[in-house]
């Protein structure tokens, strides 16, 4: 049969409607349906194509047996039919009045007393499409230039200033919640299991040698009791483990060896020892370290004794 329909686009945009509908009634949580449920979904999808073409060609074939029922005349109206093409009748007059173009039958209208080697010329106008963008850029212009020069709205460097601001802010937000890219000055205490249970994985690999498995010390200092050579505290024990111990006899620098999310686990997981004893403890070392952020406790004032007044007159002396 002649004049066959695009059934293969038919087909893509079938398809492609029923993935946007998978992903719209499919709860996948934050990943695309097909990521969570890749198996499911590729093989449901690969169904649904091989039905989508099935049903294409049952349809094709239908319309083939039906022509085929016609008589001579009906095959020509319906051929007729088909070769009919769809058009958007407004946007293809807007489009040409848009242009302004004339017709090369009516260029004789327009054409001009000047000829250069046999070569003459239009008297075409602007297109409007031009015209009216050149009046609008001359409004734009206008405004712009009462907004900014005469009533001196915001300029561009505080425009840069502000953009700037509010990039700062998010990008603080963004690390509030980003653990790669905490370090000394932002990092918090961590309490959750998991990154308590990967701080200990951390020091029984790497701490062990010099401060035993209970934490107890040996080359390196005890960690069970109150006494800290450079400081406790979270922020305190995570500078110390990135950045090092003492030059010369401390502690090597982590830094190039862990991630910033891991020194926070294994600096929170250290300070769990506090309070712990140990099998072998090590002498302490350092001061005891106060936390400067405990508020501190205020001393009670001892109430002033009330003076007892005596009168001597009810004194009965036996």
């Amino acid at each position: 049969m002649k004049n066959n329909t695009a059934w293969w686009l038919r087909i893509t945009v079938a398809f492609f409607a029923v993935i946007v509908l998978m992903e719209v009634y499919i709860d996948s949580g934050d990943q695309p349906a097909f990521l969570a449920y890749p198996t499911l979904m590729f093989g449901f999808m690969a169904l649904i194509l091989l039905l989508l073409i099935a049903i294409a060609f049952i349809v094709q074939a239908i319309e083939n047996v039906l022509y085929n029922t016609l008589d001579e005349e009906a095959k020509e109206r319906y051929l007729a039919t088909k070769e009919e093409k769809w058009e958007w009748t407004w946007g293809k007059k807007m489009y040409n009045k848009m242009l302004g173009s004339k017709p090369m039958e009516a260029e004789g209208e327009i054409i001009l007393d000047h000829n250069y080697d046999g070569i003459r010329e239009l008297d075409n106008k602007l297109p409007p499409w031009w015209v009216y963008l050149f009046y609008a850029s001359i409004v734009f212009a206008i405004i712009y230039l009462v907004r900014f020069h005469v009533f001196n709205d915001y300029n561009q460097t505080l425009e840069y200033e502000q953009e700037v601001a509010a990039a700062q802010l998010e990008i603080e937000e963004y690390k509030k919640t980003a653990k790669g890219l905490v370090d000394a000055n932002t990092v918090e205490l961590l309490t959750d299991a998991s990154d308590i249970s990967a701080g200990k994985g951390i020091f029984e690999g790497n701490c062990v040698a010099c401060h035993m498995a209970d934490g107890g010390g040996g080359i390196g200092p005890n960690l069970t009791d109150q006494n800290w050579i450079l400081g406790g505290g979270i922020k305190n024990v995570f500078h110390t483990i990135s950045e090092g111990g003492r030059d010369g006899k401390g502690m090597i620098a982590w830094k190039q060896n862990l991630k910033p999310a891991e020194i926070a686990q294994v600096a929170s997981y250290v300070l769990n020892f506090q309070g712990t004893t140990p099998a072998n403890p090590k002498a302490a070392e350092g001061d005891i370290w106060v936390d400067p952020n405990t508020p501190a406790q205020e001393t009670p004032v001892e109430a002033e004794a009330t003076p007892v007044v005596i009168d001597s007159a009810a004194v009965t002396m036996n």
